[in-house]
């Protein structure tokens, strides 16, 4: 597995990582412990160096299932979690809103210290902009607990500009994770060129447009109620269908690569920059071992040409977040 570095900070990851949010959260029920704790074994064996999870999956189980399947490998990988929600113990717990104050990061990251069994979170993201909370406090708190030693790493997560050079002001941020893909390429106009400027990685979730971009997906996909893409406005039969130009692009760049169109999109994205670095998640092993195939596609120049040509042609329909999620991202 080639590595990458994450911007200007020195933090060295393998080339793709390794989004764990499915395995307990949002993509219908909780998986299988046993099953997700081999999966996550056979990624480090894989060279899989650098793992993505969040307090809020679950809530809670995602940090044990990390911490507990990981902990023979402390010191070589890379775990990345997240604060910055507030959650309701009496109803479930739920996520009620958000909550950046600089006392609540600190309470977060003693209790995520001792899910993911470290010494020190290697990579700990606001999740999302509390626009209750000055962005400089919140920076200022993962400074206090980086002095601390329990921290290693600042990032931030779906923020916008102004939001990443004041955070950055205070404490240099080495990652900004957001959603980005042949699908959606909102941070190509304004977020990539500051983050190239100040010496920040990027790290995109959902590199896979939420499975969209394997071509697995059509018109005819239904989705039960536990999974939240049923929700999405993007994922109606309508806007499938009017995508799914997208999918014969990738397929049609695939025959000739001889790999399918999941990889042709993870391969487009680490043809972007050196310092990007995809966490596509899967459950699945054969999906592990597709995804991890995409770090050997080498597309050519003449390749990236055709697909920005015919990509710019087609215009994703449907809005990748319901209302009320959509605006917690690119404050």
């Amino acid at each position: 597995m080639q590595r990458r570095k994450l911007g200007r900070s020195g933090l060295e990851v393998s080339a793709l990582g390794l989004g764990c949010m499915g395995m307990s959260f949002s993509y219908g029920p909780p998986k299988d412990t046993k099953e997700m704790t081999s999966l996550l074994l056979a990624a480090v064996e894989r060279g899989v160096t650098f793992f993505d999870t969040a307090e809020v999956y679950g809530p809670f189980i995602n940090e044990e299932l990390v911490g507990k399947a990981l902990a023979p490998f402390r010191g070589q990988v890379v775990l990345a979690t997240k604060f910055g929600f507030k959650l309701d113990p009496n109803r479930g717990p739920k996520w009620v809103g958000l909550d950046s104050r600089p006392e609540h990061i600190k309470q977060v990251a003693e209790a995520s210290l001792k899910r993911l069994k470290v010494d020190a979170i290697d990579l700990f993201y606001q999740h999302r902009v509390d626009e209750n909370v000055p962005i400089e406090d919140v920076a200022g708190a993962v400074k206090d607990l980086m002095r601390e030693g329990k921290v290693k790493h600042f990032g931030l997560s779906e923020a916008g500009v102004q939001t990443i050079r004041r955070a950055h002001a205070v404490q240099p941020v080495t990652a900004l994770q957001s959603e980005y893909s042949l699908w959606t390429r909102t941070p190509e106009k304004e977020v990539i060129p500051t983050l190239e400027e100040l010496g920040i990685g990027l790290v995109p979730y959902s590199p896979l447009g939420k499975g969209f971009l394997t071509g697995k997906i059509d018109k005819k996909s239904t989705f039960d109620s536990s999974d939240f893409r049923s929700t999405l406005p993007r994922f109606t039969p309508e806007a499938l269908k009017a995508n799914q130009a997208l999918i014969d692009l990738l397929g049609k760049i695939g025959q000739r690569k001889k790999a399918t169109p999941a990889q042709i999109a993870l391969a487009w994205l680490l043809a972007q920059k050196p310092w990007i670095v995809p966490i596509p998640g899967t459950t699945k092993l054969h999906r592990l071992d597709e995804n991890i195939g995409a770090v050997a596609v080498e597309l050519t120049s003449e390749d990236l040409r055709e697909i920005d040509t015919a990509a710019s042609k087609i215009t994703a329909q449907g809005a990748r977040y319901p209302e009320n999620l959509e605006k917690l991202t690119g404050r």
